[in-house]
């Protein structure tokens, strides 16, 4: 029996991350990330996953939008997609546009809506179709603090398949977050439940939500300060986003990007708020560099959601031995077993940084703990 899949890709989706915008909401920010050099990634990330489902052999009727809003990437992964949908601006698509077209393809009949971007398009999502029809979602935006989405684009194929294979594969409501990007700017985060979407059930390949860390400030302080103090003369210090890497730059006598990514030497702000161009300059420039992350809280990121400015290009030129992981013991008891996660647009990369990491939870004080590039081994 031919199934029938609806794709939806936002084209401008976390291309705001790498240059240290945050998001990509609103027309201003767009035109300034590309300004940056910011480059569009959801058309590729979408490819990688229906990659998995040109591979599969199964009978698909694949239908979509125009150019790149899922046209191009169906392309890239060698379907032959039909278009229901056609953008009014096709360079400029909109928030209406992801409404209008996911509505078209629930009129079409659609047993299954894939879509890719970030929790702004999963809101739109929410809005156009709600639980009328399950998705599957390619995770392409900054933050995504929304559960709905594959814990990697590869993963959404794997899904993809899966649920397509079973014809009738166990669902869960999974919720739509998101946060106020004016606020993030301002250092403030402020987030909201906008709905909720029907997604496979498969707590290993769909992303956990966001939670907030309640580790005892008095905890998180003693940690902050055994690695400020462990800091070596001379060496450069990037710095990710979060609470916890905030109390150590509070440590070392500055406040902090809470969402943005800084940079240190010798104890002092060399650079604050700095996206991957400049991120790639001061390593370049380093006699030698560290990057120093804390795991999204519930989700357990490392690299991949809120810190695309800490791209593969920096990663690798820090080299592997430079990372740094800090986390409470509270924080990485409230996985609950599940793994750290690293989802970057480097696949060699990804499965290079697989395995056990060493995790600073104290002074003195180190847990071995282990981080996946999950995939459908099915």
């Amino acid at each position: 029996m031919t199934s029938m899949v609806g794709l939806i890709v936002n084209p401008i989706a976390g291309m705001g991350g790498s240059v240290g915008l945050k998001g990509t909401d609103g027309d201003e920010v767009v035109r300034r990330a590309r300004e940056l050099g910011a480059i569009p990634r959801a058309g590729a990330r979408a490819a990688a996953a229906l990659e998995e489902l040109a591979g599969a052999g199964l009978d698909v009727r694949l239908v979509t939008c125009a150019g790149d809003m899922g046209e191009n990437a169906a392309l890239t992964a060698h379907m032959v997609p039909e278009i229901v949908f056609r953008p009014a601006t096709p360079g400029d698509t909109s928030s209406d546009d992801t409404r209008q077209a996911a509505r078209a393809m629930l009129d079409a009949g659609v047993d299954l809506l894939v879509f890719a971007g970030g929790d702004g398009t999963a809101r739109d999502i929410v809005e156009a179709v709600g639980e009328a029809v399950p998705v599957v979602a390619v995770p392409a935006g900054v933050k995504i603090h929304s559960a709905v989405y594959a814990v990697n684009p590869r993963a959404a194929g794997d899904l993809l398949v899966a649920v397509l294979r079973s014809g009738s594969a166990r669902t869960r409501e999974a919720e739509v977050m998101d946060v106020d990007e004016d606020a993030v700017r301002d250092g403030r985060l402020a987030t909201r439940l906008y709905g909720y979407l029907r997604v496979p059930d498969d707590a290993r390949l769909v992303q956990a939500g966001k939670v907030r860390s309640r580790s005892e400030d008095a905890t998180a302080d003693l940690l902050a300060a055994a690695v400020a103090d462990s800091m070596e003369p001379g060496t450069t210090y990037i710095l990710g986003p979060g609470t916890t890497i905030r109390r150590i730059a509070r440590r070392l006598g500055f406040e902090g990007t809470l969402l943005g990514v800084d940079v240190v030497r010798d104890g002092a702000l060399v650079a604050a708020d700095v996206g991957e161009r400049q991120l790639l300059e001061h390593v370049g420039q380093a006699r030698s560099a560290r990057i120093v992350v804390t795991p999204i809280g519930g989700q357990g990121y490392l690299f991949g959601r809120g810190n695309q400015q800490i791209s593969a290009r920096v990663i690798r030129a820090t080299g592997f031995d430079g990372v740094i992981v800090v986390a409470t013991a509270d924080k990485l008891a409230a996985l609950a077993g599940r793994p750290l996660l690293v989802d970057t647009d480097d696949e060699d990369l990804n499965r290079m940084l697989s395995g056990y990491i060493p995790v600073v939870t104290g002074r003195g004080r180190r847990a071995m703990y282990p981080v996946a590039y999950p995939r459908d081994e099915r």
